[in-house]
């Protein structure tokens, strides 16, 4: 039989999980991401492959990363060893683990970064800096943050403690309590930008763009890049939703909560659409802009539009709550190894590990400008890291998660944690899990390695 309880603290509600989980896959991929990548593939035909991509892959994938976490209780490293023991497998199946860890310390080295960007913004937005700014004037804004490395450093650095912080005080005393706090002011901060755009007179032809197919638009590679997104949003093989999962109550209902949580992280990607996308046509601009969308034509537009200061800050905010609700996710698989396997204290764990982030985080952010000249197979430090994690150890993760969950995991007991009596449903999701979703992953991976 499984553990009942984790050593690091269980969630004390099923609410706070969902927030908490919700959290996790709720990052700057669904309100950065998601919308410059649907406008890139013609929006509605990309949104409806989208959804179903998530439907068909990544609910499954998360009923199986929790119930995996439960089961164990441990650290993703801890968890694997024991679950291939329990089924007499060989202990090398502990190497998911390792590689959720490593995929999920990875990220958060460039991460932190990048959600430095978004507090920097945050207060050039409220202090008016992009009032009336033009194209040229945005670009050097861009421009001279990205090429600062001590001002890089320094938001950087406050993240990392933001995350430690949080981490340090436990799973009831830190991660419940930051959830309960972030995540409702999150969706708070998220209604009011769509309540704004909707005034912008801009909001059908958005709502037309983001919901009205156009199949014509629909290439190959828009399929490939829906079916990542979907997978890489719900924040899975990375060991943040299965060490979440160990949290969880036994009688908790594992696909009822998934389905919840997938919900709400569409739900989020969908309303980052209709608070971005109007904001866009109301101002004459395109939603094909890349990465640039978020910190180069944003800018423009809020600084242009009535009330521009005070909505860009709160979006630039909500920016910011959304990174540190994965971030903390991203350490947490960390800390719970230390503790267990170092018999570090919950503190000096975090610490520890928000220090070796932060460590890593410091080569990212001197890639874009003081080591810019300084690549490995043609790559700076943050473009490497996202390239492994995005494109190899994340999709890797996931399909390994799919096999070991639909093929050496025992029958008996996906059916004991799932709880669903081999009715329909668990045949559905066994399907799922055994069939489609290692060879939708697997396309992927494959895809975004050549």
């Amino acid at each position: 039989m499984a553990t009942t309880t984790s050593v690091h603290g269980m969630w004390t509600t099923r609410l706070a999980f969902i927030l908490a989980a919700t959290g996790s896959a709720v990052g700057l991929g669904n309100i950065w991401r998601f919308p410059y990548t649907a406008g890139e593939y013609g929006g509605g035909a990309f949104v409806l492959i989208y959804l179903l991509c998530v439907a068909a892959i990544g609910i499954p994938i998360m009923m199986a990363e929790i119930m995996l976490g439960r089961r164990g209780r441990q650290s993703p490293i801890n968890t694997m060893r024991t679950l291939a023991q329990r089924e007499g497998k060989h202990p090398a199946w502990q190497l998911l683990g390792w590689m959720g860890i490593v995929t999920g310390f990875l990220i958060l080295s460039f991460y932190s970064v990048v959600a430095g960007w978004t507090m920097a913004y945050t207060v050039r937005s409220a202090t008016g800096v992009f009032l009336n700014i033009d194209t040229a004037g945005a670009d050097a804004v861009f421009g001279a943050l990205t090429g600062d490395a001590e001002r890089l450093l320094a938001w950087h650095t406050i993240f990392m403690v933001m995350c430690v912080f949080v981490t340090a005080r436990g799973v009831a005393g830190g991660l419940e309590k930051a959830v309960r706090f972030l995540m409702p002011t999150l969706f708070l901060l998220l209604v009011l930008l769509v309540i704004y755009s909707f005034s912008t007179g801009s909001f059908a032809k958005a709502a037309d763009y983001l919901f009205t197919p156009d199949f014509s638009k629909l290439s190959a590679t828009a399929v490939l890049s829906a079916m990542g997104q979907a997978f890489f949003s719900l924040s899975l093989g990375m060991g943040a939703i299965m060490i979440y999962g160990s949290y969880l109550h036994s009688e908790a209902s594992i696909g009822g909560n998934s389905l919840i949580i997938a919900g709400m992280d569409s739900l989020v990607a969908i309303l980052a659409g209709l608070a971005i996308f109007p904001i866009v046509f109301a101002n004459g601009m395109q939603p094909e802009q890349g990465s640039g969308l978020v910190f180069k034509v944003l800018p423009i537009t809020f600084g242009s539009m009535p009330g521009g200061v005070l909505f860009s800050t709160l979006f630039f905010v909500l920016l910011v709550f959304a990174a540190w609700t994965s971030a903390i996710s991203l350490l947490e698989p960390v800390v719970a190894w230390l503790v267990e396997n170092l018999g570090l204290s919950r503190v000096r764990a975090a610490v520890l590990a928000g220090v070796s982030v932060w460590l890593l985080g410091i080569a990212c952010l001197l890639s874009l400008n003081e080591w810019s000249d300084v690549t490995i197979f043609g790559k700076g430090f943050l473009d490497l890291f996202d390239f492994l994690t995005a494109n190899i150890l994340l999709p890797l993760g996931g399909l390994l998660i799919a096999i070991f969950s639909g093929w050496v995991l025992s029958r008996a007991v996906s059916v004991d944690e799932l709880a669903l009596d081999e009715g329909l449903t668990y045949r559905l999701w066994r399907v799922l899990i055994r069939y489609v979703a290692p060879l939708a992953v697997a396309v992927v991976f494959v895809a975004g390695l050549i």
